[in-house]
């Protein structure tokens, strides 16, 4: 131990020895004073009216707690004097990801569409961040901070969700702008180095040349999202996005223009895979920078002090002892006992995270009733109550909107439910929005054998009842026959007798 080394790492505490030493003081005086009976009486009189006994354990009652109170804020101040080293390496690598969110980012050239493979794929590269700072931007006709940097993904990971073509005030693909608002989250983060992910379709007309000017010191990656084939943008009203001139338009991926930008930014071009492979690429770009820029900068260490002020609460436990009352017992008693506590309709999690949220987490738990019960939105709701096996009630929440995902889906809904005829209605309207939906085609066919099955059953078994019915009548006349040749045979056995009685009568005259 080095008598050096001794401080407080809290000495703010310190200060209450200043209210500690004033009761103190007042206290004392309150003690040792016995009454101005000089003023009153004569000295000779004095032992004779009044009766003083010293009071040596209200002393010591006064001395324990002040003892007790100055070990308290001692203890509070955080006495030390042994530094505990650790050794820390901090990465501070930060990545600025930029996601296209304009109306050619709906062509579904790759399932399920592009924006949303492409959240998938932001998705894995927040999986992929161990540590760093991260940040989100949104653009279009313009660009929009999502989230600035943070060490905290799962933030924006809570995000993604959100993110539709449709949020975008402005219609366009003005990527000048994107890079320009990630160089300043960067710029304002103090950032001499970072990485910007753009994750596009395409650059639009915009200069490639000109875009690089703008990225300046930093380094920009491409993943580009869609196909090179392309395919035509579906819109939510119906029918494909066109030209001026009414033509559909047809997006398809300039992988070489977007290649050709990721070579000259110093970045790493990827076009987006069913599997991992492109985004290992460029976390594989990402760390490979990222751990060179560790090796310049130097390791630090943290001064870490072992706080000694908890050993002097020992000490305080005998002077509680010694300065023990019932009524001190009384008022401890009142302290651990429970207050009564106000019940509030707002749960915890209400603080932290708002409903859509919370049924986000529990439609990943598989809690798919209470993500229900949660969510705001129709598309999601139908989505966890059809994953609660709730059939109708998730056909009921897509009622009334106009979409073809949504006709598609209450189609599924329907004929989980055994409603074929308003399944084939729903999957009609689904092709007619988009013509290009390959799975409502699918299940529109399956309900149709179904329904034809069906009637083909319903017809079978209307021919057997009849069946039966013509079964019945001869039976019938059958039995009628019967009972005619019965009374026939009765009628010619009498005859025959009474013939025979009037012979026996003719022989006996």
């Amino acid at each position: 131990m080095n008598i050096s080394d001794f401080h407080f790492i809290r000495p703010y505490y310190l200060l209450a020895l200043i209210p500690l030493v004033v009761f103190i003081v007042f206290a004392l005086k309150n003690k040792l004073k016995q009454g101005d009976w000089n003023e009153v009486c004569d000295a000779e009189l004095l032992p004779y009216i009044l009766k003083q006994t010293p009071s040596k354990q209200s002393h010591w009652m006064l001395l324990t707690l002040s003892l007790a109170g100055l070990l308290a804020v001692i203890a509070l101040a955080g006495p030390t004097w042994q530094r505990l080293d650790s050794p820390v390496f901090r990465n501070d690598a930060a990545l600025i990801i930029a996601l296209n969110l304009s109306q050619t980012m709906d062509a579904q050239d790759i399932k399920p569409s592009r924006v949303a493979r492409a959240r998938y794929k932001i998705a894995d590269i927040l999986r992929q961040r161990k540590d760093g700072l991260t940040a989100l931007l949104v653009y279009s006709g313009d660009a929009f901070t999502v989230t600035p940097l943070t060490a905290d993904v799962a933030t924006i990971e809570n995000q993604l969700s959100a993110l539709e073509t449709n949020i975008m005030p402005s219609s366009g693909n003005n990527t000048a702008a994107a890079i320009k608002l990630a160089v300043q989250l960067l710029q304002q983060g103090a950032q001499q180095q970072g990485d910007i992910f753009l994750l596009t379709d395409g650059i639009g007309e915009q200069d490639p040349d000109d875009l690089i000017k703008l990225v300046g010191q930093y380094k920009l990656s491409v993943l580009g999202v869609g196909t090179e084939q392309g395919a035509p943008v579906t819109l939510a009203r119906g029918g494909f996005l066109k030209d001026s001139s009414g033509n559909i338009v047809l997006s398809s991926l300039p992988a070489g223009q977007l290649k050709s930008l990721a070579n000259v930014g110093q970045g790493v071009y990827q076009q987006v895979t069913l599997n991992d492979d492109d985004i290992n690429a460029l976390m594989a770009g990402l760390n490979k920078a990222s751990t060179a820029d560790s090796k310049q900068q130097s390791s630090g260490v943290i001064e870490q002090w072992q706080d000694q002020g908890i050993w002097l609460l020992w000490l305080l436990l005998p002077l509680a002892a010694l300065s023990f009352r019932k009524g001190l017992l009384s008022m401890a008693l009142l302290l651990v006992l429970p207050l009564p506590q106000t019940s509030y309709a707002v749960s915890w999690q209400d603080l932290w995270l708002n409903k859509n949220q919370q049924a986000q987490q529990a439609f990943q738990h598989e809690e798919f009733e209470q993500a229900a019960e949660l969510f705001e939105s129709p598309k999601w709701k139908a989505a966890a109550q059809y994953k609660a096996g709730q059939y109708q009630q998730a056909a009921d929440s897509l009622k009334g909107i106009d979409t073809a995902d949504a006709y598609y889906n209450r189609g599924n809904a329907l004929a989980k439910a055994g409603q074929l005829e308003a399944a084939l209605d729903a999957y009609q309207q689904a092709l007619t929005r988009n013509q290009n939906n390959e799975d409502a085609a699918i299940n529109l066919k399956k309900v149709e054998e179904a329904l034809n099955q069906q009637k083909d059953q319903q017809q079978q078994d209307n021919n057997q009842k009849k069946g039966d019915q013509k079964s019945d009548k001869p039976s019938d006349e059958s039995q009628q026959e019967k009972q005619q040749g019965e009374q026939q045979q009765n009628e010619q056995s009498q005859n025959e007798q009474s013939q025979n009685e009037q012979s026996q009568n003719e022989q006996s005259q």
